[in-house]
């Protein structure tokens, strides 16, 4: 294990910009200042993923690599919170690691029998005039059905969360706004701190905004409505802040 990192006190708002101002320019005192302040939220970043069988101290280096990374690539002219901003980006590099490390592999014999369809099924749907069908597919490659149904599943790309399901008030929906909360506890408790850490940077009346359509689930003319405002003013108003929310969460 390494050992504990000192309880170096907080940094105020100012103190942090310009430490990373110094950072950026070369200054590697002002880097490590910044990395040993900020250990804290490393940690309690990586605190929710103990039940994984991985090692924690390969967790906390990842969740370092990250908040460098925060640091060399913090905009200094954005109005945001260095912690805000960094929480994102400790986050991806350590859920990328489970991702990629994870308890599901994909053998290569099932990647290749997966590219060997995709080619059939181009070929036979030329021949046929129209979409084939997973038996027709199967007999064609000389394989069982549900063989085939393994291979093609289990090498099929994930759904974007930014995939658009529907309208809604002139607004686009997005798969990301119909997520469950059938997912991992650790990957909940990630994806909930990351949003509320950032919802917390909003103004007043952003905050409020976002209650109202999201938690509450009010429609825009019903927001309209309680602010006094017109749906027009609320649809730009909402557009500008999900455009600041995803600008801050993508790092």
């Amino acid at each position: 294990m390494q050992e504990p990192e000192k309880r170096l006190p907080l940094l105020t708002d100012a103190e942090t910009k310009q430490l990373i101002a110094q950072a950026q320019a070369g200054d590697t005192c002002a880097r490590d200042r910044l990395v040993n302040c900020n250990l804290r939220l490393v940690r309690s970043m990586i605190g929710r993923f103990a039940n994984r069988q991985v090692e924690m101290d390969d967790l906390y280096q990842l969740g370092c690599l990250g908040l460098i990374r925060a640091i060399d690539r913090f905009d200094l002219n954005q109005d945001v919170r260095f912690s805000t901003y960094a929480v994102p980006l400790i986050l991806g590099e350590i859920r990328r690691y489970l991702r990629d490390n994870g308890p599901i592999k994909v053998s290569r014999s099932l990647k290749e029998m997966a590219m060997r369809a995709k080619r059939e099924r181009e070929s036979l749907s030329r021949t046929l005039g129209r979409e084939v069908t997973i038996e027709e597919l199967a007999e064609a490659m000389q394989v069982k059905p549900e063989t085939l149904l393994m291979a093609l599943e289990a090498t099929s790309a994930p759904a974007s969360l930014q995939t658009e399901i529907y309208q809604d008030d002139g607004n686009p929906i997005y798969l990301l706004d119909h997520l469950t909360d059938e997912q991992e506890p650790e990957t909940a408790w990630a994806d909930n701190l990351a949003l509320r850490t950032v919802i917390a940077e909003l103004a007043p009346r952003e905050q409020l905004i976002i209650k109202m359509r999201y938690f509450q689930g009010k429609t825009q003319t019903e927001i309209a409505q309680c602010l006094n405002v017109s749906q027009v003013q609320v649809s730009r108003l909402e557009k500008r802040i999900l455009q600041k929310l995803r600008v801050t969460l993508s790092g």
